[in-house]
C-alpha cells in the first residue's frame, strides 16, 4: 500500500528535495527494521504464543493506521513536509509492527497443520496482497476527473487527495473483512478441536517447547539463506520503480494510464502480478524445488542479474537505452516478480521437510524471520541505489 501510493507522497514532499529523494527508501527501511524487530521478539516468545490473537491484533492495528492515513489526505493539509514525514514514518512503523504480528502468527499457525499446500496458500495470499493495492491505486486515480488532478510547475500531473483518500480507505475495509473472515474461521476450527479432544480424551492445548534458533538454522541453512538473499535483491525494485517513467512524451495529452500517477502503480502491478504467478508455480509438483535447497540458494544469487536491467529504462525521464514500455513492464518487472514469487514460495514451502513435527511452528516463525531479515537488509542497501540514480 505504501509503495503504490508513491505519486501521492511525491506531491506531499514536492517542495522538499531531500525528502522527495529519500522518502521511499525511508519508508522501506523503517518498515522492514520495525518488522524485523517485532519478528525477533515474537519468534523468541514461542512457548505460550497465542498465534490467532496475534493475527487479529495485526488486523486491528492495520485498520487504525490506514484510517488515519485516509483522514490525513483531507485534514491538516497545511502542515510542513517535515511534520508530514514524521507522521508518515509513525504510520509506517505501526504498519510494520502489524506486519510482524501477522507474518509470525500466520506462518506459525499454518505450519502447525503440517500441510505444505497451506503454506503455499499463504504465500499466494501475500502475492494477492501485492496486486490489489496497485489495482486500487490505478482505479482511484483514473476515477477522479482530470481537472481535479494537481499539476506541478512542469505540467506533470500528480495524484489528488480524493483518490488517495479512497485508496487508503480501501486498505481499512480489506483489513476489516479479513478480520471478520479469520474470526469466523477460528471459531469453526476451535469448535472442531474441542470436539476432537473430547472424543480422544486429549487436552486441547499444551505449552510449546522453545526451540533454539541456532538449531533451526543448522537444519534450514540453505533454505534460510536462499529466502534471505531472495528478498535482499527484491528490495531494489521499489527504488527504481518509483523513478522510471513511461517512454511516452510527457504532456497533458498523454493517455492518463501512461502519466506518473497511473504508470508507477501500473509498473508495481506488473511486478506484483509476476510475483503472484511465481508463488502459484510451486503448487505444481513438477515445478517444485523444495528437495533441492542448494539449487534454490544458487538461483537466489543469480536473480541479482535483473537489477542492472533497470538502468536500461527511462529513469527520471532522462531517456531509456531500450526505448520500450513493454520491455520495462514485461521483461524487467513481470519476470523479476516471477523469480521472487517462485523462489520465496519454494523456500517457505520446503522447510517443513527438514524439521521434526514438534519443531514445525517454530520453524515457520524462523523462516518468516529470515524473510523479513532479507527485506530489512535490502531496504537499507536501497539507499545507495536511490542516491546513485539521483545523480
Amino acid at each position: 500500500m505504501f509503495l503504490a501510493a508513491n505519486p501521492y507522497f511525491q506531491r506531499r514532499f514536492s517542495h522538499h528535495d531531500n525528502l522527495l529523494r529519500n522518502f521511499q527508501s525511508a519508508i522501506m527501511s523503517v518498515s522492514t527494521v520495525g518488522n524485523l524487530g517485532s519478528m525477533l521478539v515474537l519468534t523468541k516468545l514461542q512457548a505460550r504464543a497465542n498465534y490467532p490473537r496475534r493475527i487479529a491484533a495485526s488486523l486491528v492495528l492495520n485498520m487504525a493506521v490506514f484510517t488515519l492515513l485516509a483522514l490525513s489526505t483531507k485534514l491538516f493539509l497545511g502542515v510542513s513536509p517535515g511534520v508530514y514525514f514524521a507522521f508518515l514514518m509513525a504510520m509506517v512503523l505501526s504498519a510494520s509492527l502489524a506486519a510482524g504480528l501477522c507474518q509470525n502468527g500466520v506462518f506459525a499457525y499454518v505450519a502447525g497443520f503440517g500441510r505444505e499446500e497451506y503454506t503455499q496458500g499463504i504465500m499466494t495470499g501475500q502475492g494477492i496482497a501485492g496486486v490489489l493495492p496497485c489495482i486500487a491505486q490505478i482505479v482511484s486515480v483514473l476515477s477522479v476527473p482530470p481537472h481535479k488532478e494537481k499539476e506541478r510547475a512542469d505540467g506533470e500531473p500528480q495524484q489528488s487527495s480524493t483518490s488517495a483518500f479512497a485508496y487508503f480507505l480501501t486498505a481499512t475495509l480489506i483489513s476489516a473483512l479479513a478480520l471478520l473472515a479469520f474470526t469466523y474461521l477460528q471459531r469453526v476450527h476451535t469448535s472442531s478441536v474441542k470436539l476432537d479432544s473430547s472424543i480422544s480424551s486429549l487436552p486441547p492445548s499444551r505449552e510449546r517447547k522453545s526451540i533454539p534458533l541456532t538449531r533451526l538454522f543448522k537444519k534450514l541453512a540453505w533454505l534460510a539463506s536462499a529466502v534471505f538473499l531472495t528478498f535482499v535483491v527484491t528490495m531494489f525494485f521499489p527504488v527504481f520503480t518509483q523513478t522510471i517513467l513511461s517512454t511516452h512524451t510527457p504532456s497533458l495529452s498523454t493517455p492518463r494510464l501512461f502519466q506518473p500517477p497511473s504508470f508507477i502503480p501500473l509498473a508495481f502491478l506488473f511486478w506484483n502480478t509476476g510475483d503472484l504467478l511465481g508463488r502459484t508455480l510451486p503448487a505444481l509438483p513438477s515445478l517444485r524445488l523444495t528437495a533441492h535447497p542448494k539449487l534454490l540458494f544458487a538461483l537466489s544469487i543469480a536473480r541479482a542479474a535483473f537489477v542492472p536491467l533497470y538502468l536500461l529504462c527511462n529513469i527520471s525521464g532522462k531517456g531509456a537505452v531500450v526505448n520500450s514500455d513493454l520491455f520495462y513492464l514485461v521483461v524487467v518487472q513481470l519476470c523479476f516478480g516471477i523469480s521472487n514469487g517462485y523462489l520465496g514460495s519454494s523456500c517457505m514451502m520446503g522447510f517443513a521437510e527438514y524439521v521434526k513435527e514438534e519443531e514445525a511452528e517454530a520453524a515457520g516463525g524462523f523462516m518468516s524471520l529470515c524473510l523479513v531479515g532479507g527485506l530489512t537488509a535490502g531496504s537499507l542497501l536501497s539507499f545507495f541505489a536511490a542516491q546513485a540514480i539521483s545523480i
